[in-house]
């Protein structure tokens, strides 16, 4: 199984100053193979990543481009991993945005890095250094110091160095034996889930885990901060004698402050992700260890961010993480993820007879049967009819479905556990078969779009 444990490191100044030129050299590579790519593709060629490799090596110690002020080819204080690698990843990033295309999806092509707009990343190669304890071994700059060992023995595949925030992390890819990477479960239950802004999560036994809402709680020192440092910028601007936008190429001189606010944003920016990806790794870690299937319903949180008004509490929860991160979680834990139909009825159903609320409105957080005059919660009984759903399936004598990208065309789907097949929507199969009553509305948007 591969897994990855990303770890912060304590560089000395001299290794931080190689690490910003490395992933700079990385950077510069991505752009001048885009471009000659895009040149090649405008003459009616046919590009490839390694015919651009080989164009690359056959000139970057001789070209002026690539030569410091002494005529010197600067690329040999870098290690070659560092401008190897771009053309595998701009090789992928063409492949997925062509079969984004043939999809029908929505698709953007490869696009130029800027320096300070971009992530700060170059890789290593899994022979071109070693781990040693809480240190390691990177070629260039010799023993780094880790804030922690490797977690996982196996083989080592590959590794990247990247920033965040003026930190410097460590990424190592490992090939884990399953006998290590499997974890035993301490519950053998189905449990129905239902995702929410208020409640990050409902569960079918009556349990609310509230959101931590990081970005909520941030907002007005994000705000206070990105106001500073708008003013720098702004002054100068005009020290530059530059009106409006700042002209393609132009670099504004950089001042202490302006550094140090822009470092203080990043910081914050930061926090905020680590929170959000806290809370995010310890729910699902914990679903998948204490139930044998958890349901969930198959979002389109893609349509749901267009609603100016619930993009920002949507997002600041991350529906689709926690989906992208249970996936890969019931692969370690035996767990099986089940989708509900986008359009199942979860919240109009009567958990207790089965009766369908037809006028539920999204506002109506709480409301009772006209048929047995049961008070239902509403995130409650959503969560119950879920876990219903994949109950029935179980008693019908049928396996559990395995999430895959076929249960959800024209969304995006992360990686997800190896052997999983095909799914066919479970409302067809159990429950009541009368769908949620947008079917119709969904189709009208999808013409609109068109």
């Amino acid at each position: 199984m591969l897994l990855a444990h990303r770890i912060r490191i304590d560089p000395t100044l001299e290794q931080r100053a190689y690490f910003a030129r490395a992933a700079g050299t990385a950077r510069r590579v991505w752009n001048w193979a885009l471009a000659e790519w895009q040149r090649q593709a405008a003459l009616g060629l046919k590009p490839n990543a390694l015919a651009l490799k080989k164009q690359f090596n056959a000139i970057k110690y001789a070209h002026p481009d690539w030569l410091d002020e002494q005529g010197q080819p600067w690329l040999l204080t870098i290690h070659r991993d560092a401008h190897a690698q771009p053309f595998a990843h701009l090789a992928k990033a063409w492949s997925r945005y062509f079969a984004q295309r043939r999809a029908g999806e929505k698709a953007h092509p490869p696009r130029f890095k800027t320096k300070g707009r971009c992530r700060d990343a170059f890789y290593l190669a899994n022979d071109k250094f070693r781990l040693e304890g809480a240190a390691a071994v990177l070629p260039k700059v010799g023993r780094v110091a880790l804030r922690e060992a490797l977690r996982w023995p196996g083989r080592i595949l590959g590794a990247s160095v990247s920033r965040e925030a003026g930190h410097w992390f460590l990424s190592v890819q490992v090939d884990v034996p399953d006998a290590v990477a499997r974890r035993r479960r301490t519950g053998d239950t189905i449990v129905g889930v239902d995702l929410g802004v208020n409640r990050a999560a409902t569960l079918s036994t009556g349990e609310t885990i509230a959101a931590p809402r990081p970005l909520k709680a941030a907002l007005r020192r994000l705000r206070i901060r990105g106001r500073r440092l708008s003013r720098k910028i702004e002054a100068a601007k005009t020290r530059a004698g530059i009106a409006g936008n700042i002209p393609k190429g132009t670099r504004l001189p950089a001042s202490k402050n302006r550094t140090k606010g822009g470092q203080a944003l990043a910081r914050l920016q930061a926090r905020i992700a680590r929170v959000r990806r806290d809370f995010t790794h310890k729910l699902t870690t914990r679903l998948c260890r204490e139930n044998r299937a958890v349901v969930i319903e198959d979002l389109n949180v893609r349509g749901m961010l267009a609603n100016a008004r619930l993009a920002r509490a949507i997002a600041d929860v991350g529906f689709y993480e926690i989906r992208r991160q249970l996936q890969y979680k019931a692969d370690r834990y035996g767990t099986t993820i089940v989708l509900a139909d986008r359009w199942y009825p979860s919240s109009k159903l009567c958990s207790g007879c089965g009766e369908r609320n037809g006028i539920l409105s999204l506002g109506e957080r709480a409301w009772h049967c006209a048929a047995c005059g049961v008070h239902h919660d509403r995130d409650v009984n959503a969560a119950v009819n879920l876990e219903r759903l994949a109950t029935a399936a179980l008693e019908a004598g049928q396996a559990l479905p395995v999430a895959s990208p076929a249960a959800t065309p024209g969304t995006a789907a992360g990686q997800l556990p190896a052997g999983g097949g095909k799914v066919t929507p479970v409302r067809h199969e159990h429950g009541r078969q009368d769908g949620s009553g947008q079917e119709e509305n969904a189709a009208h948007f999808r013409a609109r779009s068109r």
